[in-house]
């Protein structure tokens, strides 16, 4: 494992090309968005002049991703702002141009196509759920539009992409899961049953974490697949093996808070030890009136959503600008919970998009090529400004980014900082090389 670990590090960090292409990643200090189209976010006067770069924005503002477009409208409303209000791209300014996808894969490829030929976007950005992705990368790659995911799921890295599709801005399940299972085996028991939703997100789950816990001597008891749209969930409960040591769950939709409030019923004060992904709390409050049982438990988080005691100032930063309080929660309703485990990929993804554009002498579609093949050459990202949530190794052939995972502990009824991986924990063999792909 060491070895393959090391590989990639080599492959990648000791590129002296590649590091001259990231340079511009530091030197970019601002972002913002104008969604939709909002002209009173544009910035300088030098860069309110130049035509602007149109960055389609493929967001789930309804269907079961909603909650997370809500807030991944908001990141990129910020990171816009702040890029714009330091001069833009190359003197160019960022305009948003956002679609609804519904969290359809469907609907997502015809907002591609829109944005393509109707809008005359430079790329497309912003996608979460996995089916969406799937859905819409094909005809990315048909139109020939750059498509800078924010999804986590495993199939960009996978190879059953397109060379147009990148993930650079967010860590995906198999890099998750390869940090998560050591800790699981070693500390909390060796025989699982995996609680995931039905579709390509929860299969990554599925198939990549019992690869890596049974590498760890663990063993999967049972995998109970639930559809991500189900509003009740106590009938599943049953298929739980009494052996059982650990509940690993992961969870999404609109229906997570339920979700987790009919675990707690069903085991009441006799559970086993339980450990989660924040996606079955994303946008919850752990205050709610029924998760008191989750009190010990550990979930992971992509960016803890409480400020820690060792918060950083890039991450001060970004809750600043985002309008986040120390809590996770909007400064403006404390009621109102981000995404705060994934939004940060909006930010750090349109600063590696500006990293790359200004690498690349982006002037216009007809750079679309230069652009992937910047973006393609970047390695080591440092924490920043334009990273708040840690460091990043980019591999350029696999268009994946790798990064630190945090295991946090509920205690009194917030979440605490217990682990920090580190990113070769993280690592996992190549299983593509789209470098090698034609255009």
């Amino acid at each position: 494992m060491t070895d393959k670990k090391n590989t990639l590090i080599d492959n990648t960090l000791n590129s002296t090309s590649r590091r001259k292409a990231l340079k511009s990643i530091a030197a970019g200090a601002g972002v913002v968005a104008a969604t939709g189209s909002l002209p009173g976010l544009l910035g300088h006067a030098q860069a309110q002049s130049a035509e602007p770069v149109r960055i389609g924005f493929q967001v789930h503002r309804t269907g079961i991703g909603a909650a997370y477009g809500r807030w991944y409208d908001r990141t990129t409303e910020a990171v816009v702002k702040r890029i714009n209000d330091a001069g833009g791209i190359n003197g160019r300014p960022i305009e948003i141009v956002a679609e609804d996808d519904g969290t359809d894969p469907k609907r997502g490829a015809e907002v591609l196509e829109k944005f393509a030929n109707q809008h005359k976007c430079d790329l497309a950005f912003g996608t979460l759920f996995s089916h969406v992705v799937v859905g819409s990368s094909p005809r990315a790659a048909e139109l020939k539009l750059p498509y800078f995911v924010v999804s986590e799921g495993h199939h960009v890295a996978s190879g059953n992409l397109n060379r147009y599709t990148l993930q650079p801005g967010i860590t995906d399940v198999k890099s998750q899961v390869e940090a998560m299972a050591p800790f699981i085996a070693e500390n909390l028991g060796k025989k699982v049953t995996m609680i995931f939703p039905d579709f390509a997100f929860g299969h990554d789950h599925r198939d990549y974490f019992t690869t890596a816990f049974e590498n760890h001597g663990g063993q999967i008891l049972e995998k109970i697949a639930i559809p991500p749209t189900e509003t009740s969930f106590t009938k599943y409960f049953p298929k739980i093996p009494r052996e059982t040591e650990v509940i690993y769950h992961v969870m999404v939709g609109p229906a997570v808070l339920t979700f987790v409030k009919e675990l707690g019923e069903f085991f009441g004060p006799n559970k086993p030890e339980i450990f989660g992904f924040i996606d079955s709390l994303e946008a919850v409050d752990m205050a709610s009136p029924g998760l008191e049982f989750l009190e010990g438990t550990y979930f992971w988080e992509g960016n803890p959503r409480y400020a820690q005691d060792n918060q950083s100032e890039f991450d001060k930063l970004y809750r600043d600008a985002v309008g986040v309080d120390d809590n996770g929660a909007s400064v403006s309703d404390s009621k109102d919970v981000s995404t705060y485990s994934h939004m940060f990929g909006c930010w750090e993804t349109l600063y590696i998009v500006k990293a790359g554009m200004e690498a690349a002498g982006y002037k216009g579609p007809q750079d679309r090529q230069k652009l992937i093949e910047a973006v393609e050459a970047m390695t080591d990202m440092p924490h920043s400004a334009e990273h708040p949530q840690g460091a990043k190794l980019f591999n350029g052939k696999t268009h994946q980014v790798f990064g630190h995972q945090y295991i946090s502990k509920v205690e009194g009824g917030k979440l605490a900082l217990a682990h920090t991986t580190s990113i070769e924990d993280t690592l996992y063999e190549d299983e593509v090389d789209y470098t090698k792909q034609a255009f």
